[in-house]
């Protein structure tokens, strides 16, 4: 959970960066009375994100979990499977596994991306499951693995390929849930698109927002028409209001979409600024004892969408925690990362894998103001407050800040 927002003055962990055709089109949609879930907006929204994951088809949600929860069901999830999801990122994943009745399997995070760990996710699959009557099974549970989640998290990919190899081996659907990394790139690949199906979020804190919203991507003809039907209340007919299973009332608005149209054609530069930060920060904090910053791996290209630094107690001289209390006094609003979901009390009777890097990234993990707009000062002022913040735990002495 992010701290209180800092008073006037200070430096917020986010804020949307609204300078292109957003006003323009909300108005157009005001001016012309489409503000609901129809509208020309929406799938214009659509058409764009298709094009921009280099997808046949892209259909539209109200946030990045009903995305989520649609695409567990379209790709055929029953209740009663499992799917493997990452412990560390943030809950949605897990709990839309649950939403169809299915349980997830909690995967750990790799020390280095801090990404989910696929060479674990192989080797349970490999070593943990038995394949028999044409599926796979965790010799565990006694439950049918139906589908591997990867969450792309901070802006940053997952590696990929080896999930993709061993869910061919096996049958399984990949399904990407890349609601941190719109913009980021797999070994020149979009992200997003390199499963069977891919989920992304707009909510008001992404690169992209539309203050809410979701898309759902993929060149499965029968499952995105699948999704439409889903996310409209599965009407059959709709003079006669017909409805032949449930459905859902997840289509994105029209207002939203237009907002979201405006943001999208303005991505590439939103994650030119991102990367610009991105190097700032580390300019300024790589030579910090105890402050370990986030790398990119030479397959990736990362949007770096919240840049997350290592505390380490014993070389930096204080926590993770007491670093953001001490921010936060400063005015600079930071937010530590996710408890891992295992953690959870709702999550806690699934399955957990080997997981341990991840417990450590959540003791140890802050993300730093990481707004597109964010002005060269105010960066640099944060770089300065962490290392008067090191300077006053080391002396004793009050930091003050201009």
């Amino acid at each position: 959970m992010a701290n209180d927002m800092p008073s006037k003055g200070g430096i917020p962990l986010w804020e949307p960066f609204i300078c292109g055709n957003e006003w323009a089109y909300v108005k157009e949609c005001l001016d012309t009375g489409w503000v609901s879930s129809a509208g020309p907006f929406v799938e214009r929204f659509e058409r764009m994100m298709a094009e921009h994951a280099g997808a046949r088809y892209a259909v539209a949600t109200v946030n990045g979990t009903a995305a989520l929860h649609i695409a567990l069901l379209v790709a055929g999830v029953q209740p009663n499977d499992e799917v493997l999801v990452p412990t560390l990122t943030f809950i949605a994943p897990a709990n839309a596994v649950r939403y169809v009745g299915a349980w997830p399997v909690f995967m750990d995070a790799e020390p280095v991306y801090w990404q989910m760990d696929t060479e674990k996710a192989v080797s349970f699959l490999e070593k943990e499951c038995d394949w028999r009557q044409g599926s796979l099974y965790n010799r565990t549970t006694g439950r049918r693995i139906a589908a591997i989640l990867p969450a792309h998290i901070l802006g940053h990919p997952v590696d990929l390929d080896p999930v993709l190899a061993v869910a061919r081996k096996y049958g399984l659907v990949v399904i990407e849930d890349a609601a941190e990394s719109l913009g980021a790139r797999y070994k020149a690949r979009t992200v997003g698109h390199l499963g069977d199906i891919g989920c992304f979020s707009f909510n008001g804190n992404k690169i992209v927002t539309c203050g809410g919203g979701g898309m759902i991507v993929t060149d499965n003809a029968n499952w995105a028409a699948r999704a439409k039907y889903l996310t409209t209340q599965a009407k059959d007919d709709s003079t006669e209001y017909r409805h032949s299973e449930v459905g859902f009332n997840y289509r994105l608005t029209n207002i939203q979409a237009a907002f979201g149209c405006a943001q999208l054609e303005q991505l590439e530069r939103f994650v030119e600024c991102k990367r610009r930060l991105a190097a700032a920060y580390s300019r300024g904090l790589d030579a910090v004892c105890g402050i370990l910053t986030p790398r990119e791996a030479q397959w990736a290209s990362s949007t770096f969408w919240m840049y997350t630094v290592r505390v380490e107690k014993s070389r930096f001289g204080m926590t993770n925690r007491e670093l953001c209390g001490r921010l936060r006094e400063s005015g600079i609003e930071t937010r530590l990362l996710w408890l891992p979901i295992h953690r959870n009390p709702p999550h806690a009777r699934c399955h957990v894998y080997q997981v341990e890097v991840a417990n450590q990234l959540y003791d140890e993990g802050l993300s730093l103001p990481s707004a597109v707009s964010l002005p060269d000062h105010h960066s640099a002022r944060v770089v300065r407050a962490i290392l008067e913040s090191r300077a006053d735990f080391t002396t004793g002495k009050t930091a003050v800040l201009p």
